[in-house]
């Protein structure tokens, strides 16, 4: 358990709060919050073949015309520290 939650705190640090100028605890609490959302919600994880713990992967894409006319969206989170990309529908 501890190698996993020191994996789990280096990522935190090197994606977040080495970026993040920390004001106060709620301010801190708060970024912490979002990180841990983003992280096992949306973040790619290599040891689940890039989906996130808590959303399956999505379908891939076979077709070429759908390759062709490919839309994506980003949604900046914690003022644009994290992003979240997604196909747009």
């Amino acid at each position: 358990m501890n190698s996993l939650m020191e994996r789990w705190i280096q990522t935190c640090r090197t994606e977040l709060l080495d970026r993040t100028l920390i004001w106060n605890q709620s301010h801190l609490l708060h970024a912490l919050r979002e990180y841990e959302s983003f992280y096992n919600e949306h973040r790619p994880h290599r040891a689940l073949e890039q989906a996130a713990p808590r959303r399956p992967l999505p379908a891939p894409i076979t077709q070429q015309a759908q390759l062709t006319h490919l839309e994506v969206r980003r949604r900046d989170r914690l003022g644009g520290t994290l992003h979240e990309y997604r196909r747009a529908a």
